[in-house]
């Protein structure tokens, strides 16, 4: 009995000895926490041509350019954020038409074109 009485008390002093040796000092720092990952930079897109077709109810359109004889058309959605100019003023959806050149910024959303920033060309004066 007397040895099951030591055994106890000597683990209680083993296990608060370890436990105080296990306190940072008070000089020691404790390390730094890791810096939050910095949110990556989504890479903008450009593509320019005329738009081939408007979708007012979806607010997507689709913009055709040809480079030489190839051709190419991609279709774009858009949200609240996208910005629609043309010069200094600013547009809303309903001011993009079918056979307006147009350059758009825009990002990947999965299989979707987003466009982000919309520049319709300036008409030519006849």
């Amino acid at each position: 009995m007397k040895k099951l009485i030591l055994l106890v008390v000597l683990l209680a002093v083993v296990a608060f000895i370890s436990g105080v040796l296990a306190q940072p000092k008070p000089t020691e720092k404790p390390a730094p926490a890791p810096a939050p990952a910095a949110p990556e930079k989504t890479k903008l897109e450009k593509f320019s041509g005329v738009i081939e077709k408007v979708d007012e109810v979806a607010k997507t359109f689709e913009v055709k350019q040809k480079v030489k004889k190839e051709e190419k058309t991609l279709a774009f959605t858009t949200d609240d954020k996208t910005k629609v100019t043309k010069g200094k003023e600013t547009l809303s959806f309903s001011g993009l038409k079918k056979g307006t050149r147009v350059s758009i910024e825009y990002k990947k959303d999965g299989d979707k074109n987003m466009a982000v920033e919309i520049k319709v060309a300036a008409t030519k004066k006849k």
